[in-house]
């Protein structure tokens, strides 16, 4: 585990993590509908990794803010905070994870900032689920070495929390599985929050 997977603060990292960008500039870029273009966004790929966990997080966030104020006289806006922190240690780039190679000659690797994007981007298919923090727990750069992923979430209220849980974990193992060769012993899930929103 890497200290900055502890940060206190969901802006934690700095310009240099996302080539130079920060979360609030790639959030003003999208809210400008990626528009005039911007070339040292667009061709970075911490930047495209951060600007599609935003896209995601968009969608949701009036609804939900929205369910919070009709529940509690103040919306609590700390797990969009904590999302943020999320999106920005994804789109770091991290260690370097070992692909299988097709031969001698060959060294292929993925970075773990795209292998957090992938494990966030599962939460596509669980409806009203937010993937907030991810971690690795053994040595991604080994081959063959066993690795624990644990994930927080947040989960939309009156749904089966069990339920939740199971289906992001197959969801994310199975990405895993097709776009890695990393050695998966298990995934953890814990749902954090649990909010008054189904999409």
């Amino acid at each position: 585990m890497r200290p900055e997977d502890d940060a206190p603060t969901p802006f934690a990292f700095g310009s240099e993590d996302l080539d130079g960008h920060t979360i609030e500039e790639l959030t003003d870029y999208l809210e400008a509908g990626r528009t005039p273009a911007d070339p040292s966004i667009d061709g970075s790929p911490a930047c495209l990794l951060a600007l599609d966990a935003l896209d995601r997080l968009r969608g949701l966030t009036p609804a939900l803010i929205a369910a919070d104020t009709a529940a509690e006289p103040e919306a609590d806006d700390g797990w969009v905070r904590q999302v943020l922190s999320g999106i920005a240690l994804d789109a770091h780039a991290g260690r370097r994870i070992p692909l299988p190679a097709p031969g001698p000659a060959a060294d292929l690797g993925i970075t773990e900032g795209a292998v957090r994007g992938l494990i966030r981007a599962a939460e596509n298919s669980v409806p009203g689920v937010l993937v907030g923090r991810c971690r690795f727990d053994g040595d991604v750069t080994e081959p063959d070495a066993p690795v624990r992923v644990l994930v927080e979430a947040s989960a939309p209220y009156g749904v089966p929390l069990t339920g939740v849980a199971d289906q992001l974990r197959a969801e994310i193992t199975a990405r895993l599985a097709a776009h890695t060769a990393l050695n998966i012993t298990a995934v953890d899930i814990t749902i954090r929050d649990v909010r008054r929103f189904l999409p």
